[in-house]
Order: structure tokens, then C-alpha cells, then sequence
């Protein structure tokens, strides 16, 4: 009719657009739903939103962390000879110690949580945290790395415990690997031109020689000193090794005498 004013109320938006601002945490969003007295309702709402907000926020920081931290090119030296598979692998101190710094200046870090065990396997799992809260993680089944028989005695070359203890080391530098998605460069640590295709180098016989003199000398536990070795026998240590390897030994005699 002439003269009458038509008035719409449009009830469609529950709660005020300013009400969550984007840089605004769950605990800033409550305490200024409080002061502006909305109802218990309209707060949890509000919470939800921001948690969701936050959540995201650090999903996509999280990204853009790992997308920096790949712009760097990384070199992973596989720095372990494995006589028994005649390979080279990469030792998880090598690995942590090329990967750490890049990650931490981007605001990331490694963790590895409690392993889950049964008598012939280990899950072991790499997680990735941003400093915002996001976590990826890479886990994989590992079966437990039985030691190989001794030549000369005929019983296994490690205890269970070592056992474990190798098959922790391996499958977190395997997970870890597989999250960053990076792998080990065909290189030993004595390669100078990265080529690492060539036959591995012993210690000389003299040399040999010279380590039981000092294992009995010092009695050292053979079977923990190859271990540290990564050796099946002291003929079988690598070149590379050897120097640090008699030094230990020497301060241990002298730590003795």
C-alpha cells in the first residue's frame, strides 16, 4: 500500500563478520566474546571456527617450511660400509647431522616416538613437527636385525639387546629418509671425488697387528669394539676407520695405566 515501509530482517548470519579475526588465537576469541557478552552458544562457535583457523594456518606454514628447506640442495654421504651386503649406507649421524640445521631454520624439527615391538618386528615411525603445532609422520615395519654367526665360534655375533639397538638405528634413518624424502649419496667418507663405486679399502696386516695388541692390552670387549667398528673382524675394518679407532684404543691404555 502507499505509503508503507517494507523492513527485512536477514537472520542468516548467526554471529558478527568481525567477530573471528584471521590473526586472532582461541584464547584472544573468547576473551573478547566475553567482554562483548555473546552467548556460551555463539563463543563455542567462535572457538570452533578459530581452532579450524589455526589449524590450517599451520598446515600451510608447515608446507612452506618444507618447500624452503627442499630449495636447499643436501648432500647425504653414505658413509658406512656394510661388509655383509657389500653396500654403503648412510649412518644416522650422518643423516641427523646434514639434515637438523637446514630443518630448524625453518622452523622444523625430528622426532622419533616409542617404537612398537613383537619378537620378530619393530614399527618405527618419523615424525616431522612445524614450531606452529602441524606434525607429518612416515612409519614403516622392520624386522629384527639378527646378527650374523660368527665364523670362528659358530654363535651369534651380537647379543639381543644389540639387536634391537641396530635395528632402531637403521629403521630411523630408513623413516627419516622416506619422510624427507631424501637418500644417501653413492660416496664413502674417504671418496674425495664422490665416486663410490670402488672397492672398499682394509687395514694393512701390520695394522691388524697393531689393534689386537692393543684389544688385549686394554681389555677391550672384541665384540663391542667390532660393533664400533662396524666389522665382522678386525681384518675387516676399513682404512677410513682405522686412525680414530687406535686412537681410542691408546687413550684407553693410557687412561689405564
Amino acid at each position: 500500500m502507499e505509503g508503507t515501509q517494507l523492513i527485512i530482517n536477514d537472520k542468516r548470519q548467526e554471529f558478527p563478520v568481525d567477530t573471528v579475526p584471521a590473526q586472532q588465537t582461541s584464547l584472544d576469541i573468547v576473551a573478547m566474546a566475553m567482554q562483548k557478552g555473546y552467548s556460551p552458544e555463539l563463543i563455542s562457535q567462535m572457538m570452533d571456527l578459530a581452532e579450524r583457523n589455526e589449524k590450517n594456518a599451520a598446515r600451510k606454514a608447515y608446507f612452506e617450511a618444507m618447500a624452503a628447506f627442499k630449495a636447499t640442495p643436501l648432500k647425504i654421504v653414505k658413509d658406512q660400509y656394510n661388509k655383509r651386503y657389500d653396500s654403503w649406507y648412510s649412518s644416522l649421524g650422518s643423516l641427523l647431522d646434514t639434515v637438523n640445521p637446514g630443518l630448524g631454520a625453518n622452523g622444523l624439527s625430528l622426532s622419533f616416538p616409542t617404537p612398537t615391538q613383537t619378537d620378530k618386528t619393530m614399527t618405527i615411525e618419523c615424525r616431522i613437527s612445524h614450531k606452529l603445532g602441524h606434525t607429518e609422520s612416515f612409519a614403516m615395519i622392520f624386522p629384527i636385525d639378527a646378527g650374523a654367526i660368527s665364523k670362528d665360534s659358530g654363535k651369534p655375533s651380537r647379543t639381543p639387546i644389540q639387536d634391537i639397538k641396530s635395528t632402531f638405528t637403521y629403521g630411523r634413518s630408513a623413516t627419516c629418509e622416506g619422510a624427507l624424502g631424501i637418500a644417501g649419496s653413492e660416496a664413502s667418507v674417504g671418496d674425495d671425488d664422490g665416486n663410490g663405486s670402488q672397492e672398499p679399502e682394509y687395514i694393512t696386516s701390520d695394522q691388524v697387528i697393531e689393534i689386537n695388541d692393543l684389544i688385549k692390552e686394554t681389555s677391550t670387549d672384541l665384540t663391542k669394539f667390532l660393533e664400533v667398528a662396524t666389522a665382522e673382524r678386525v681384518e675387516e675394518i676399513l682404512a677410513v676407520n682405522y686412525a680414530v679407532l687406535v686412537k681410542n684404543l691408546k687413550k684407553k691404555r693410557e687412561a689405564k695405566k
